[in-house]
């Protein structure tokens, strides 16, 4: 199954390509980011979404900046490259894979060898491009572990956006679905809506049917009547965080999902690329959760839904505790319970000696 768009990209201008996300599925735009303080905004407004496809983004804004900062020395580039990560760090706080992209950045900033200004730039715009390398590869090395979980045929049920959109181009949850697909199962999705911002009806529902992929969607307030029919074999999500005991921080509604799915006895499934373990969080009540605008609630397209005055709880995610995980996928196997030592080796199996 061939990509069939391409949603992040470093382009032969030394800039940042990127499919803007906040315009589908009614329009395919390119946005073109040239400062890392463009790419900070298209993170902020999500434009650009999804914790891989950010840590992405991140990591090619500081590429970018590193490009044009007017700097002499590779000590004041460096300090000015701190900044940066800091200015990308503040945009959303939920998601691992950006501060993980910013520390893999500053990391080829103090190679050895790395003693110009010159060197460090080029070696900055080499490792944006070989950790957007190295997110397709992990994406496709997941979905080849994650399609052992799924029969044939098979009902999921998936919840926000873990496709090709939020990563560099393959997806994570999704990446599950399509590898499944392309090994020859017979899938079909159901896809949440995903309120607030729709990314479900918006995003993956777009996505699912640019690949070819048999799906329906529903809102979100119909998963459990959809589970109850018995046309659900599993839900696969994606995620923004995970604890080292397990728990998930994953998109608002997530923890909904689970619950209804262990009520049906449907085994709730988790896939996430090892960048988006933060094995220093001991459980999820220490992931610090994005609360995004009142408007994203009281409005939709545009249009006022809600009266005025009226107060609005509007967290971006929520947190499902590791006992309603089944399993979490990644590109180097799949963990299962107890995660802290599950989740720990697979970690340590990458490490460079």
């Amino acid at each position: 199954m061939a990509d069939v768009f391409e949603p992040i990209a470093w382009t032969e201008r030394g800039s940042l390509r990127l499919l803007d996300q906040t315009r589908l599925p009614g329009e395919e735009v390119y946005l073109e980011c040239r400062t890392v303080e463009e790419v900070a905004r298209a993170i902020r407004t999500m434009q650009v979404r999804g914790a891989p496809a950010i840590g992405i983004a991140a990591a090619m804004g500081m590429a970018l900046g590193a490009a044009q900062t007017p700097v002499e020395t590779a000590v004041e580039l460096r300090a000015s490259l701190d900044a940066m990560g800091a200015l990308l760090c503040g945009t959303r706080p939920t998601a691992v894979n950006l501060a993980w992209a910013v520390s893999r950045m500053l990391e080829a900033a103090h190679r050895p060898g790395q003693e110009s200004v010159t060197a460090i730039r080029r070696g900055l715009a080499a490792r944006a491009q070989e950790l957007l390398r190295e997110d397709l590869e992990a994406n496709r090395a997941l979905g080849r572990h994650g399609q052992a979980l799924v029969p044939d045929p098979a009902g999921v049920l998936t919840h926000c956006n873990a496709g090709g959109l939020a990563t560099a181009g393959y997806g994570t949850a999704v990446g599950v679905i399509r590898a499944a697909v392309e090994a020859g199962k017979r899938v079909h999705v159901w896809v949440d809506e995903t309120r607030p911002l729709l990314q479900g009806a918006r995003l993956t529902a777009w996505e699912l049917t640019r690949l070819g992929i048999d799906a329906t969607l529903i809102t979100d307030s119909m998963a459990g009547a959809v589970m109850r029919s018995g046309r659900v074999a599993l839900v696969i999500v994606g995620a923004d965080r995970v604890a080292r005991n397990g728990d998930v921080a994953n998109k608002i509604g997530t923890y909904g999902v689970a619950v209804l799915a262990r009520h049906h006895g449907i085994p709730f499934y988790v896939a996430a690329p090892i960048s988006t373990l933060d094995l220093d969080l001991p459980d999820g009540g220490a992931i610090p959760i994005e609360e995004r605008s009142p408007d994203e609630v009281t409005h939709l397209a545009g249009s006022r839904t809600a009266p005025d005055g009226v107060r609005v709880y509007n967290p971006a995610f929520d947190v499902t505790p590791a006992a309603l995980v089944e399993a979490i996928v990644t590109e180097r196997g799949i963990a299962t319970p107890p995660y802290e030592e599950s989740l720990l080796r697979l970690a340590r199996e990458g490490r460079r000696p």
